[in-house]
């Protein structure tokens, strides 16, 4: 025979017995379930956000450092930029000086035999020095330093040839001819229309020249005002002192 069983089904104990659960547990484990998952979210948020601060801590500390050590090197940052400030200041007085001594000499040495000069000035930009160019032609489109010569020589060739030479001249750009007049259109030499410092020369042809250099920086402001010269040299391989008093 089979046994039979006949203890209430709510009364037995062990595996036959029946499980007595409900939605309630279901609820309870689910309300633990999301406990956890938030505590363990709030931890992995604390735990972030304290690894945040000591990032920023250790940032702030950073900051300092670098701002108290480039307070300590802020007077060699200035002395630089006064000394590159200042190597910039003698580079440009150096570049804008004009080497008027060089040019005096080649002049001198270029200068023909039956060419003598009555007047010369010297400009270190445009709009200064003598004149002997009238203000006129090449003299009023040159920009950079200048020279300005009036003389008398033997013939229109002779100017010619002395136009060239000026050409030689280290740093000349441009030689224009502002006149060169013979003859009784000159007053003719040792009269009273000539008297130019030529009377005594045995010449026919007097000439205004203007020589340029544009290419050479253009001084400031400051020197070009003490820059340019006027003199008037009899500048011919003799008579100095005739040269002057024509001028």
């Amino acid at each position: 025979m089979r046994p039979v069983n006949l203890i209430p089904p709510e009364l037995r104990r062990g595996d036959h017995a029946p499980l007595r659960t409900g939605p309630l547990v279901y609820i309870v484990l689910g309300a633990l379930a999301l406990v956890l998952v938030g505590v363990t979210m709030l931890v992995l948020t604390n735990n972030t956000i304290s690894d945040r601060k000591t990032e920023v801590t250790q940032l702030h500390h950073e900051d300092a450092a670098a701002k108290a050590k480039a307070e300590r090197l802020a007077a060699y940052t200035q002395f630089q930029a006064m000394s590159e400030q200042r190597l910039v200041t003698v580079q440009s007085l150096a570049n804008s000086r004009f080497d008027w001594e060089r040019v005096m000499r080649e002049l001198a040495l270029i200068l023909p035999k039956n060419v003598w000069l009555t007047d010369l000035s010297a400009a270190a930009i445009q709009g200064e020095g003598g004149e002997a160019g009238g203000g006129g032609g090449l003299t009023g489109s040159v920009h950079g330093p200048s020279l300005e010569l009036s003389g008398c020589t033997t013939s229109q060739d002779a100017v010619a040839g002395f136009v060239t030479a000026l050409k030689d001249i280290d740093g000349v750009t441009r030689v224009g001819l502002e006149s060169s007049v013979t003859g009784e259109a000159s007053g003719g030499a040792g009269t009273e229309g000539g008297g130019s410092g030529c009377e005594s020369r045995d010449s026919s042809t007097q000439f205004e020249l203007v020589v340029a250099f544009d290419a050479a920086p253009v001084p400031i402001a400051s020197e070009a005002a003490a820059e340019p010269t006027t003199a008037a040299p009899e500048a011919g391989a003799e008579g100095e002192s005739e040269g002057s008093e024509g001028g």
